[in-house]
C-alpha cells in the first residue's frame, strides 16, 4: 500500500490582494515563495502542507448550498487559540458559524466564499503535525 501525505490545497480567488490580506493578515498564515508560474497566485505554509491561491479569470461559483457551512466543500485547519482567532475574524468583519456538533470549531468564508474550518488543536497536536513534514 502506498504512503500518502497532504501537499497542498488549491483555492480559486478573484482578488489576490484581498485574499492575501485574509490568509496572511487576518488568519496569520505565513506566506512562502511561489514557483514562477505564468498566472497570478500566492502560497501559504500550514505545517507540512500548503494553501495555494490561484486567481480565477472569471468569478467563481463556489456552489455552496448547505445552511450549515461545514456541509459544503471546505479546508480544515487546526489552530492553537480558536477564541482569539474568532475575535480577530469578527473584528475584521467576517461572519463565523460555530460547529453544530458542539466541538471547538468554527467555519468562516474567505472573501471569495471558500469555506475554511478552524478547529481547536493543542500546541502538542500542532507540533506533532509539523514534525511529520517530509
Amino acid at each position: 500500500m502506498p504512503a500518502y501525505h497532504h501537499l497542498h490545497t488549491a483555492l480559486w480567488v478573484t482578488d489576490l490582494a484581498r485574499a492575501e490580506h485574509f490568509y496572511g493578515t487576518v488568519l496569520g498564515i505565513p506566506k512562502v515563495e511561489r514557483l514562477p508560474f505564468n498566472f497570478p497566485g500566492a502560497w501559504y505554509q500550514v505545517g507540512a502542507s500548503q494553501i495555494h491561491l490561484i486567481v480565477a479569470e472569471d468569478p467563481v461559483d463556489q456552489g455552496h448550498r448547505a445552511e450549515k457551512w461545514g456541509r459544503n466543500p471546505h479546508l480544515a485547519l487546526g489552530v492553537d487559540d480558536l477564541e482569539a482567532l474568532k475575535t480577530r475574524l469578527l473584528q475584521a468583519g467576517y461572519g463565523v458559524q460555530m460547529s453544530a456538533s458542539g466541538r471547538a470549531a468554527l467555519f468562516v468564508r474567505d472573501p471569495d466564499g471558500n469555506v475554511i474550518e478552524l478547529s481547536s488543536a493543542s500546541a502538542k497536536e500542532l507540533s506533532s503535525a509539523d514534525a511529520k513534514e517530509p
